[in-house]
């Protein structure tokens, strides 16, 4: 058998070899990429200028929209010069330290997800005892948690992924070091790999989504007893755009790695692969703030503020 350290380079094959379309391709995610810088790291500026939203839920919401912005950067930036570039490779080294970066912003994303859900629980089913219980020690233990799961659950499938031996070819068929393409081009037994990416995943999703969902039940149950169609509308507003992000994340996390690896149709997974690596850290910044009234109050003091400054 031969070792894994005899590949010292992969070939991205990404979407398309026309010359023509990549450069199409070039302009369109590099506009998709500025965006999401300026609309995540606006947001967390935003959050750090107004003093109004130093809380609990718009620290949580900083956080995400930060570590939206680092998954872009793992990804996109080495995209982008590869629809420039005639030798589209990624060395060895590079490779794993962009699935580990990826897989570990996506993760912490997840777990950020379900400490959002059950900050807004905590806000929404018992108001008074909100600072109380979501106290500094609270909301920075559930943000330092959330890293560290994504640092361990990154940790597993890169050291599994990069111990096995790739002899056979390095051309991997997508547009960055995900972990599916990668076992396809291995020659070495990929079963244990696929049970720890299957169970390792789903238990993380079972637990996020089990999160949400509970926190969102006892919500629904607060929300019946509130009397006014005004107080409802609120509380329905700002939960709207929460249920909204995790929904459409959750859901394509789902279909790319919570299945048998019989099923992976690579073309079709980079589709879906755009979504939560570049489309949903673009989408986030407007899901949270189109729908958030205190955004939007902020934004417009901070606007008029640097206008009439």
């Amino acid at each position: 058998m031969k070792n894994f350290t005899e590949v010292v380079i992969f070939v991205l094959k990404g979407f398309t070899d026309k010359m023509e379309l990549q450069i199409i391709l070039f302009f369109l995610f590099l506009a998709i990429y500025l965006f999401t810088m300026v609309g995540n790291l606006g947001l967390v500026l935003l959050v750090i200028a107004d003093t109004r939203l130093h809380n609990p839920m718009y620290y949580f919401l900083s956080v995400l929209s930060s570590v939206d912005a680092c998954f872009s950067s793992v990804i996109l930036p080495n995209l982008l010069v590869d629809f420039i570039s005639k030798n589209k490779v990624i060395t060895f080294l590079g490779c794993a330290a962009q699935m580990f970066l990826a897989v570990t912003f996506g993760s912490t994303e997840c777990f950020l997800l379900a400490a959002m859900a059950y900050d807004r629980y905590v806000a929404i089913y018992n108001p008074l005892l909100y600072s109380v219980t979501m106290s500094p020690r609270v909301y920075v233990s559930l943000i330092i948690a959330s890293y560290i799961g994504g640092i361990l659950n990154a940790s597993v499938h890169t050291v599994a992924t990069f111990s096995l031996s790739f002899c056979n070819s390095n051309e991997i068929k997508h547009f960055f070091c995900d972990i599916p393409p990668l076992l396809t081009i291995s020659c070495s037994d990929t079963y244990i790999n696929q049970i720890l990416l299957f169970y390792f995943v789903g238990s993380i999703e079972i637990i996020t989504i089990l999160i949400v969902l509970v926190s969102y039940g006892f919500i629904l149950l607060a929300i019946l007893r509130v009397n006014s169609a005004e107080g409802r509308r609120k509380v329905f507003s700002t939960c709207g755009s929460h249920l909204t992000g995790v929904s459409i994340y959750h859901g394509t996390i789902l279909f790319m790695y919570v299945r048998p690896s019989s099923s992976y149709a690579l073309d079709h997974d980079m589709i879906v692969s755009i979504f939560y690596t570049i489309v949903i850290p673009m989408l986030n910044p407007i899901i949270y703030s189109l729908r958030n009234k205190d955004v939007k109050e902020a934004t417009k003091r901070l606007w008029e503020n640097l206008v009439y400054q």
